[in-house]
């Protein structure tokens, strides 16, 4: 049995302190797609600010070392909000009536990848929220469809589908309970 890697998570309610950590992340886990309007760096930040300013921000980072080795983020969305908005088909009431988690954005290096290190993230993420539901949204061709299975395998399942910028491609939104 090995036994997970050592890691330092380190949960944040600001992102000035952490910004430059989190796009040294995201430049390298999104390498392959930066060329893309949507995953260039410039209009991932553009993102991360916008996000920051908004109710309930969180972001967690994982550090081994004292370099940051991934990170999640996301804040509280409310009946409403555009998040639901551009969900098709309509989410039911039960997930939309009360403040949801919605998590944003999560990645992790390469070589932390399968250590369980993006699972001990996302749970960090969720033991700083007192929502009952938390909700992100997947490219459902991503690792040729690896990354929507994990989600499902961490207890998520599909809601519907949104397209968040004309610039972004269609996702599948996710949801599970919070606990």
């Amino acid at each position: 049995m090995t036994t997970a890697p050592t890691i330092d998570l380190r949960t944040f309610t600001a992102l000035e302190a952490v910004r430059g950590d989190v796009l040294d992340v995201y430049a390298e886990v999104r390498a392959p797609l930066l060329h893309l309007p949507n995953y260039a760096i410039t209009a991932f930040g553009e993102r991360l600010d916008r996000h920051s300013a908004e109710p309930g921000f969180t972001v967690v980072l994982a550090y081994a070392d004292g370099h940051p080795v991934g990170y999640a983020y996301g804040n509280r969305i409310e009946h409403g909000d555009r998040y639901w908005q551009r969900t098709a088909p309509e989410p039911a009431q039960e997930y939309t009536r009360r403040p949801a988690a919605a998590l944003k954005e999560i990645g992790v290096r390469d070589e932390w990848r399968g250590t369980g290190t993006a699972r001990r993230i996302h749970d960090a993420f969720l033991a700083a929220r007192d929502e009952s539901y938390v909700t992100l949204m997947v490219n459902p061709a991503a690792g040729d469809g690896k990354v929507h299975r994990l989600y499902q395998s961490w207890g998520y399942q599909d809601l519907g589908h949104s397209q968040p910028s004309q610039a972004s491609p269609v996702l599948t939104v996710m949801v599970r309970t919070a606990r």
